[in-house]
């Protein structure tokens, strides 16, 4: 029990709880405004494309409400999809920022350079020797 509690602690330290309370609430406030969008906008279009009749009475069978769910989940598309484009916005400048701070800017890293190679044996040798380790033959820049 100790151990599930000091791990309960490290989980609300990290800083990943504020980002996740944060996104829950922007997400809540979010939805009004699709809901907004859904029911001022997508719906008076439906209505006028056939002829001024709504999706959910057309839609009612039996007693249940299928335009209604059928709302529900242009809803939950339109969330989906907006959602998705700001994660996609985030992550690419997040990348963009790592790696301005590295300095890249379209260069390859040291490391994705392939090694030199001697002229003779054909045989790696670092970056900047001037003899090759394993055959000693005299190596150019």
């Amino acid at each position: 029990m100790k151990g599930f509690i000091t791990e309960f602690k490290q989980f609300i330290a990290r800083g990943n709880v504020m980002d996740m309370a944060v996104g829950i609430i922007v997400g809540g406030a979010f939805t009004s405004i699709v809901n907004s969008l859904v029911n001022d906008i997508i719906t008076p279009l439906i209505q006028l494309l056939t002829g001024g009749s709504t999706l959910a009475p057309s839609l009612v069978v039996a007693g249940i409400n299928f335009g209604g769910f059928i709302g529900q989940i242009i809803n939950f598309l339109i969330v989906a999809f907006v959602v998705f484009c700001l994660v996609k916005a985030v992550n690419t400048m997040r990348d963009k920022a790592e790696a301005l701070s590295r300095g890249r800017q379209g260069e390859p890293d040291a490391a994705e350079k392939p090694a030199p190679t001697c002229p003779f044996c054909l045989e790696e040798v670092k970056p900047g020797a001037t003899r090759c380790p394993h055959c000693g033959s005299p190596l150019e820049g």
